[in-house]
C-alpha cells in the first residue's frame, strides 16, 4: 500500500513538474538564437549518422539485411531531405519484392504515399495508394496504409477551397481514421495523435491533455518524437489561452528540431507566426528565413506554401517601417532647410558687421590725423583692429566657402534621397523584396557618403589653406611629419587638425564629424602633439594661426 501511495505521489509530482516548466520569452529566444548559430554542427552530426548508415548498407550481402539497412537510411532522411527519403523508400520497396515480403512492400508504399501527400503531391499519393492490394497483409502494413489514406484526405480537406469537396474529403479521412483505430495499437503515436486532436477539436481539453501527458511520458526529452509531442502540447495550451506555457512548449519543439538536425521545420514556422502577432518583427524575420532555408534544403513544396504568406506579411511590415523612415527624412530635410536659412541670416549679419567695422576704421583714421600727440597709442590700437579685421575677413571667407558647399551638398542629398525613394518604389512595385532587403542591410551607401563628405571637406579646406600641410609639418619634428599619399587629400591626422584650425577643438565634435570614437581622436591629438618641434602646450594654438596674415 505504501509503495502504491509513493508511486501516485511521484506521478503527481512529475505532472506538476511538467506544468511548472516555464521560462521568460526573451530567455527562450536567446536559447533558440544560440541553437540556430550551432545548427551547422547539428546538421553535420546528422550527416555523419547518415554516412555511417550508408556504410552499413554497402556491406550487406542479403536482400533482407539490405531492406533493414535501407529502411534505417529512410528513417534518418525522413526529417532531413525528402527526395533522399523517397529514394531509399523506393529501394525498400524493391528489396521487399525481392524477398517476397508483401507486408513490407505495402508498408513502404504507404509511407511513400504519406511523404508525397505531406509535401503537397496529392495526386501522386492517391495513385500509389489506389494501386495497393491489401489482401493477405499484416495489421502493421494495413495500419500504415490507412494512415497514409487518412493523411492525404485530411490534407486535401484542409487546403481545398470548395465546401462540397471539403466535406467529401473529411468523410473519407474519418473512414480511414476508423481503420487506423482497428489496425494499429492504442499506444502507437499516430493513434495517440488522432485521439488527442479529436478531443481537442471537440473542445474536450481535459481528455486531450491526458492523452498528451501519456504521449509525453513515452518520448525521450530532446528527441525528434519529443519535438512532435511538444508541438501538440503547445496547441493544448494555446486552446487554454495559457501564453506562458504555450510559448515554452513551442520553444521546446523548436529546440528539439534544431538540435536533431531536422530540416522539416514546422515548429519554427509556427514560432515565427506567434512572434509576428506579438510585434517582434526582427525575430520573426530571422526565424522564418531560417525555416525557409531549411524548407529549400528539405524539398517541401507544402512548407514553402505555408511560409510564403508570413514572409509577405514581414515584408509588408518592413515597408511600413521604410515609409515611416522616409517621412522622418522629409522632416529632417525641412529642418536642414530652416538651418540653411538661419545660416544665410548669420552671413547677412556678418556682412553688416563688416561694413560697420569699415566705417569704424575710417573714423579712427580721421581721429589719428587729429590726435598726433597720441600717435603711438592709436597705432597700437589700429594694429589690433587690423588683426581683428583680418581674422573676421578670414572667418567670413571660410564661412562663405563652407556655406556655399553646404548648400550644394544639401541639394545633392535631396536628389539622392529622391533617387533612393524612386529605387525603393520601383523595387517594391516589381516585388524585388529580397534585393531591397539586402540593400537596406548593406552599409555600403553610408560608407560611400562618408567618403564623399571627407573628399568635399579636404577639397574645400585645401582650397582655403593651400599651404596648410607644409605649414603644419613645419611645426613637427621630421620623423613625425605627415605626408598624404594622394594629392589634394588629407590624412586622418591632418583632418583632425584641419578641424582645429577651423575652430572646432572639442574632441567629441571632431569624433562625431569623422565617425571615430572620442578616445581615438584623443589618442591622435596626443600622438601628434608629442612630436611637436616646439612647445607642446602651444602646438594647437600655432595650428590655429596657420594661414593668418603676419
Amino acid at each position: 500500500m505504501r509503495k502504491l501511495l509513493l508511486l501516485v505521489v511521484c506521478c503527481m509530482t512529475a505532472v506538476v513538474g511538467l506544468h511548472a516548466q516555464t521560462k521568460p520569452l526573451p530567455e527562450l529566444l536567446r536559447t533558440i538564437d544560440e541553437a540556430i548559430e550551432e545548427s551547422p554542427r547539428y546538421v553535420a552530426q546528422h550527416e555523419a549518422r547518415i554516412a555511417e548508415a550508408r556504410k552499413k548498407l554497402d556491406l550487406v550481402r542479403t536482400d533482407s539485411a539490405g531492406f533493414v539497412a535501407a529502411y534505417a537510411l529512410y528513417d534518418l532522411y525522413r526529417p532531413f531531405v525528402n527526395d533522399s527519403a523517397i529514394y531509399f523508400l523506393k529501394q525498400c520497396i524493391h528489396l521487399a519484392r525481392q524477398t517476397d515480403n508483401r507486408s513490407n512492400e505495402i508498408r513502404c508504399k504507404a509511407s511513400l504515399a504519406w511523404r508525397c501527400s505531406s509535401t503537397g503531391m496529392y495526386e501522386e499519393a492517391l495513385n500509389i495508394l489506389d494501386s495497393i492490394v491489401t489482401v493477405g497483409i499484416d495489421q502493421a502494413a494495413l495500419g500504415e496504409y490507412a494512415h497514409a489514406y487518412n493523411n492525404v484526405y485530411n490534407e486535401m480537406a484542409y487546403y481545398t477551397q470548395m465546401p462540397e469537396l471539403k466535406q467529401t474529403y473529411a468523410a473519407k479521412a474519418d473512414q480511414y481514421q476508423n481503420m487506423m483505430y482497428e489496425t494499429l495499437p492504442a499506444d502507437d503515436p499516430r493513434i495517440m495523435l488522432r485521439r488527442e486532436m479529436t478531443f481537442l477539436n471537440a473542445g474536450k481539453l481535459e481528455q486531450s491533455m491526458a492523452i498528451n501527458d501519456e504521449w509525453l511520458k513515452m518520448s525521450e526529452p530532446g528527441s525528434h518524437p519529443y519535438a512532435m509531442v511538444a508541438l501538440y502540447r503547445y496547441l493544448e495550451y494555446n486552446a487554454r489561452g495559457d501564453e506562458e506555457q504555450m510559448m515554452y512548449w513551442l520553444a521546446e519543439s523548436v529546440l528539439a528540431d534544431i538540435r536533431n538536425g531536422v530540416l522539416d521545420q514546422g515548429s519554427m514556422w509556427e514560432l515565427a507566426n506567434q512572434l509576428m502577432l506579438r510585434g517582434d518583427v526582427e525575430h520573426a524575420n530571422r526565424y522564418i528565413s531560417y525555416t525557409s532555408d531549411c524548407a529549400i534544403r528539405y524539398g517541401s513544396r507544402q512548407r514553402n506554401w505555408q511560409i510564403a504568406p508570413l514572409m509577405t506579411e514581414i515584408a509588408k511590415t518592413y515597408k511600413e517601417k521604410s515609409d515611416h523612415t522616409t517621412a522622418q527624412l522629409r522632416v529632417l530635410l525641412a529642418i536642414l532647410s530652416v538651418l540653411a536659412l538661419l545660416l544665410l541670416g548669420v552671413l547677412f549679419f556678418l556682412h553688416r558687421r563688416n561694413k560697420q567695422l569699415d566705417v569704424a576704421r575710417n573714423e579712427l583714421r580721421e581721429a589719428n590725423d587729429q590726435l598726433q600727440g597720441s600717435n603711438t597709442q592709436l597705432s597700437t590700437l589700429n594694429e589690433q583692429l587690423s588683426t581683428l579685421n583680418a581674422q573676421l575677413s578670414e572667418a567670413n571667407r571660410v564661412k562663405e566657402e563652407y556655406i556655399g558647399r553646404f548648400l550644394s551638398l544639401c541639394s545633392q542629398y535631396i536628389d539622392k534621397l529622391d533617387n533612393y525613394r524612386k529605387m525603393v518604389n520601383r523595387k517594391m512595385k516589381n516585388k524585388e523584396l529580397d534585393d531591397l532587403f539586402q540593400q537596406s542591410k548593406s552599409t555600403e551607401l553610408k560608407e560611400k557618403e562618408i567618403e564623399e563628405l571627407s573628399q568635399n571637406f579636404d577639397s574645400v579646406f585645401l582650397h582655403l589653406f593651400p599651404n596648410f600641410i607644409d605649414d603644419f609639418n613645419a611645426l613637427l619634428l621630421p620623423e613625425v611629419q605627415v605626408h598624404p599619399k594622394e594629392e589634394h587629400r588629407l590624412t586622418t591626422d591632418l583632418r583632425i587638425f584641419a578641424l582645429i584650425r577651423l575652430g572646432i577643438d572639442d574632441s567629441s565634435k571632431i569624433a562625431e564629424f569623422l565617425h571615430y570614437s572620442v578616445n581615438t581622436i584623443y589618442n591622435y591629438r596626443a600622438r601628434i602633439k608629442n612630436g611637436a618641434a616646439g612647445n607642446r602646450e602651444s602646438f594647437e594654438r600655432q595650428v590655429k594661426e596657420i594661414g593668418m596674415p603676419r
